[in-house]
């Protein structure tokens, strides 16, 4: 079965989240991807904790069917065989420190005579020009810098987001833009260099809160699990303890709201609740309504009703109830991949393709293929030895 990225060779110097994150998801579908690691200790997200049977989760969710080639690429034989592989590459992907590949020769422009066809992308905290060029960037300082706190948490609180959005966002930009260039390639026969910058990638996913203050509007409130401008959309307490996430998003679905679910129709044409605007207005009112009710039923009896009256809604689940999901189960989308300790459950990639299987292969130990990779490139078993000491 053909994949779409088979065939292609992605060499990568990546680290945390965003590239690998990127990367992995070229490997999904069929990517041949080298990660260059650090000759020992590897890419330092391997040891942010040790959650996988002594492995870092991190680690373990976005590394899987690629190749380790630990290298000293301040060693000149390790850069030797690093310039060589991307003599014949596809892709360059690199989250190093801000100017540490340019000052390696590895920028688009340097190797842009030696391989016409490479496309370079490189990701970094806010790109490469402008006055924060030379920045570190890490997911929460982004997180910060992109507006994003400003709108998460509660009216007292302001929150980070509970996984790396700011390095998915990059990674997710970069993949795209990957797949773009690939395409380019396909007609001009030319490669290309991609700027992926988190912030920007950040400031795209922020561009409903930046709107909704346009012109110097006040932004949106920080409102905890409920929705900053539709009302009621989040959380509610059942009377036994549980709770029950809803969301309206009509005028249709409000009446079939107040008439099945609160069983209270003249709710529906009340003044402080007879649209949107007017409802998140008076949150505070409408919720000790619904709270009033709710404290008469079960969670059980709260989504028998919110269901009957075709109302969306949710269970607040923790990672153990995602682990055991009835519709991922039903949906067959578990499989299992090996690591350097054994086999450790994954989730296929979103999207169900009809024409291919994803690639679903081993997480790799620190440089596992050193051997394999620098023996492709016709290197002596003396070179090789020399490279891994």
């Amino acid at each position: 079965m053909i994949r779409p990225l088979d065939g292609i060779t992605v060499i990568s110097l990546e680290h945390a989240v965003a590239a690998p994150f990127c990367t992995r998801q070229l490997a999904d579908l069929g990517a041949r991807v080298i990660k260059v690691e650090r000759p020992g200790s590897g890419d330092f997200a391997r040891g942010y904790d040790q959650r996988v049977k002594g492995q870092s989760s991190h680690f373990t969710w976005i590394n899987r069917s690629k190749e380790s080639l630990a290298l000293d690429v301040k060693q000149p034989q390790a850069k030797q065989a690093l310039l060589e592989l991307l003599k014949t590459a596809d892709v360059l992907v690199q989250n190093l420190a801000p100017g540490a590949a340019a000052r390696m020769g590895l920028s688009y422009e340097a190797l842009k005579d030696v391989n016409p066809k490479l496309i370079v992308c490189d990701i970094s905290g806010y790109g490469a020009d402008g006055p924060y060029r030379d920045k570190k960037a890490y997911d929460l300082l982004i997180q910060s810098e992109a507006g994003f706190l400003s709108v998460t948490g509660t009216p007292d609180t302001p929150s980070k987001s509970g996984i790396s959005v700011a390095d998915i966002a990059a990674g997710m930009y970069a993949y795209t833009n990957i797949l773009s260039a690939l395409l380019l390639r396909g007609k001009t026969g030319e490669g290309s260099h991609i700027d992926v910058s988190m912030l920007e990638a950040m400031g795209e996913w922020m561009g409903y809160p930046l709107y909704y203050a346009y012109d110097g509007a006040p932004p949106p409130p920080r409102t905890g699990a409920s929705h900053a401008s539709i009302y009621p959309y989040g959380p509610f307490q059942a009377g036994d303890g549980k709770t029950v996430m809803l969301g309206l998003q009509n005028e249709r679905e409000w009446k079939a709201f107040c008439d099945t679910v609160l069983q209270q129709p003249a709710v529906a044409t009340d003044a402080r609740f007879c649209s949107n605007a007017q409802r998140n207005a008076h949150r505070e009112a409408l919720q000790a309504l619904i709270l009033q009710t709710f404290a008469a039923l079960t969670a059980a009896q709260v989504v028998e009703r919110l269901e009957a009256a075709g109302i969306a809604n949710a269970r607040v689940n923790e990672m153990a109830d995602l682990w055991q999901h009835p519709q991922l189960q039903a949906r067959q989308r578990w499989r299992t991949v090996g690591t350097p300790v054994g086999e450790v459950p994954a989730l296929l990639p979103p999207g169900v393709n009809s024409a291919f299987d994803y690639r679903m292969e081993a997480v790799p130990a620190v440089g596992q293929h050193n051997v394999s990779i620098l023996a492709e490139l016709g290197w002596s078993t003396e070179q090789i030895a020399a490279v891994n000491a």
